[in-house]
């Protein structure tokens, strides 16, 4: 049973038609680098001489002014080469398409973006393939939005980032257990995603709330930030992906009239502090530190007190995701505690250092924003003198040692047309392709790599290419075997290795590789880390036979008797290709170290097949159904083991 058969309803042929003449122009050709208005379509060329990127395209820049929480669309068509559309703009934007999803078989571009700040936003004509050239045709349409006004909306909507709306409680609406009317809306969140909430009014006291998944739970009834305010504000840092109910209420029963709800990007934005709190630059027994300070202070009675009786100083930082920080605290006269509480409440907590009686903490900040570190003992009513730190920690040994750059050496191979014996699949080449140009354009791939597709893939060309990229990759590298494609079983003899008597396979054009096969490649490989991915029927039987020496993790698309589905609705061969693709290129970077670490790449992938793949349906051999469960065997592959360092923020280059 190969992963077409379970997957023949949505495996549909594709048509595609030769590609028409380009249409003649309207008006004369312009050159990038000019402001395109929503509306307008502007004809232009790339041609040599152009701005490339760094990996060999040529590219025009268009510029749009947009406002926050705005929509628009655009796309990019061409007859000459294989458009690719890129924008960057304010609030961390960024969006990069290839081919339309909306068309299938075409190669023409299409994004559609909410601007999530006000300014300026670059679009990127460009092409798919470095030097290719030829006339285009851009067109911006746009959808609407926009938090310059507030919008009268359905309560029981949908909310967007940058978006602005007004409302009203009134007898009718739905009612919390105590009597408040309340209205509700659904906001589509991302993991780590920062939040600016804010609900206004002059007809009741307003009262926020934000629930989602996880149990998240999140309310406020005054802005902490604004003196004798009446109106509701929430800085929150979404825990997954999913959907959040925002609802606007009121703090008494009852109360009723017109409000606003705001929904704003809180990223960068510091928690609010009453103004009776004024910051002070620091001071024994609390206040605010900065990175690379260290202030003394004391334990005494009339401290403030933990609930447990502990004494208690709090001090505050501003902290930045992704930055390491040690935050020390010794004592000679106590057993030293900190407590770290993360803007949106996350606490990490600890009792020991080194010595046994001093604390230290080591943490990569989770986000942006104003931090607060509880200075206390271990035992209540400890008192005496200590002396705290925050400052700079350097990343650990075995990761600072890890080089960045084109280290990973990768062989990537992905077949969609096989013979006529063998079932065609959607995507599966593609998936191939593109983590190639994922990982190039982020400077991790070296130019030893192999790609092979379709044709190319052969059993002796897998062995020779295998051979070729393994005997260039070193000690400090890292060795990446990527296939996207069927897999098979079969027959073989019952052993400790293969309990069940089938031996998985990967089909390739003229034949198959064993798992027992793989697992001897595997072993001629003097590699830092070697990471191996299948996305096929059946992949999780390679675990045994690879997944079984030192620096070799593992991870796969299903179970080793069930099969695998084709990702339509991400245009993927394989739900695991495309996750893998995204968690390397940093989505899986969860603490935003520039680091991507086998246990974050392990947590992104469980993440998102619990919210994609968990209803897919799989099946075994002789047709048992169940349902598509991914496999990860990180061996003796430690959780901070580097699988690929990413380039500082904002370096990278190409598409």
């Amino acid at each position: 049973m190969f992963r077409s058969l379970l997957a023949a309803t949505t495996c549909l042929a594709v048509l595609v038609q030769p590609a028409a003449a380009f249409p003649s122009p309207g008006g004369p050709v312009q050159d990038g680098g000019q402001a395109i208005r929503p509306g307008q379509t502007v004809q232009g060329e790339l041609r040599q001489g152009d701005a490339t990127l760094d990996s060999g395209e040529f590219t025009d820049t268009w510029t749009l002014r947009v406002r926050a929480g705005e929509t628009y669309e655009v796309s990019l068509s061409a007859a000459a080469f294989d458009p690719y559309l890129m924008v960057r703009g304010p609030g961390g934007l960024s969006e990069d398409n290839d081919d339309d999803p909306a068309a299938r078989g075409s190669r023409d571009s299409r994004i559609r973006f909410t601007a999530p700040a006000a300014g300026e936003v670059e679009i990127d004509a460009t092409s798919y393939e470095p030097g290719e050239t030829g006339a285009y045709r851009l067109t911006l349409s746009a959808i609407g939005g926009g938090a310059a006004r507030a919008e009268a909306a359905d309560p029981s909507g949908t909310l967007a980032v940058g978006r602005t709306v007004g409302g009203s409680l009134a007898s009718g609406d739905e009612q919390l257990a105590t009597g408040e009317f309340i209205d509700t809306w659904t906001l589509r969140g991302r993991r780590g995603q920062q939040l600016d909430i804010r609900l206004t009014s002059t007809d009741f006291d307003p009262y926020l709330m934000v629930r989602g998944p996880g149990d998240f739970s999140s309310d406020n009834d005054d802005d902490a930030g604004v003196e004798d305010s009446r109106n509701s504000r929430l800085l929150v840092t979404l825990p997954a992906d999913g959907e959040y109910q925002i609802s606007a209420t009121s703090y008494e029963p009852k109360e009723s009239g017109a409000y606003r709800l705001a929904v704003l990007d809180g990223a960068g934005v510091s928690a609010p502090r009453p103004p009776s709190e004024a910051p002070s630059s620091r001071a024994a027994g609390g206040g605010d530190v900065v990175i690379g300070e260290s202030v003394s202070g004391a334990l005494a009675g009339g401290d403030d007190t933990l609930d447990t009786g502990e004494y208690v100083d709090s001090y505050r930082f501003s902290g930045r995701r992704g930055q390491r920080v040690a935050v020390n605290l010794t004592s000679s006269a106590f057993d030293a505690y900190t407590m770290v509480i993360t803007p949106s409440g996350e606490q990490f907590d600890n009792d020991d250092g080194e010595d046994g009686t001093d604390s230290r903490q080591v943490l990569v900040l989770p986000e942006d924003g104003a931090y607060e570190v509880q200075v206390t003992s271990f035992r209540p009513g400890e008192t005496g003198s200590y002396r705290f730190s925050v400052e700079t920690a350097g990343e650990p040994p075995r990761q600072a040692a890890v080089a960045g750059g084109a280290r990973v050496f990768a062989l990537m191979i992905g077949v969609s047309d096989y013979p006529d014996d063998v079932g065609d699949l959607e995507f599966t080449d593609e998936d191939a392709r593109k983590l190639a140009e994922t990982l190039q354009r982020d400077g991790s791939l070296n130019e030893a790599s192999v790609v092979l597709t379709n044709a190319e893939a052969t059993v002796a060309s897998v062995r020779a290419a295998f051979a070729r990229v393994a005997s260039q990759a070193g000690p400090d590298d890292m060795f990446l075997f990527f296939f996207s494609g069927h897999g098979g079983q079969e027959p073989t003899p019952v052993t400790g290795l293969e309990p069940d008597g089938k031996a998985e396979t990967l089909v390739l054009t003229d034949g198959e590789i064993t798992d027992a096969e793989l697992g001897r490649l595997f072993a001629s490989l003097d590699t830092r880390l070697a990471l191996l991915v299948v996305d096929a029927c059946f992949s999780g039987g390679f675990a045994r036979n690879v997944v079984d020496r030192p620096g070799v993790m593992g991870v796969f698309s299903s179970k080793e008797d069930l099969t695998s589905a084709v990702a339509d609705k991400f245009q993927a061969g394989g739900y695991l290709s495309h996750f893998v693709r995204a968690g390397m290129s940093g989505e899986a970077d969860g603490d935003g170290d520039r680091l991507v670490t086998a246990g974050e790449l392990a947590t992104f992938l469980r993440r998102q097949f619990r919210v994609e793949v968990e209803d897919v349906q799989a099946e075994t051999q002789d047709g048992q159904r169940n349902y598509q469960n991914l496999v990860i065997d990180r061996g003796g592959v430690q959780v901070d083991d580097v699988i690929v360092r990413l380039p500082a923020s904002g370096a990278s280059g190409g598409q």
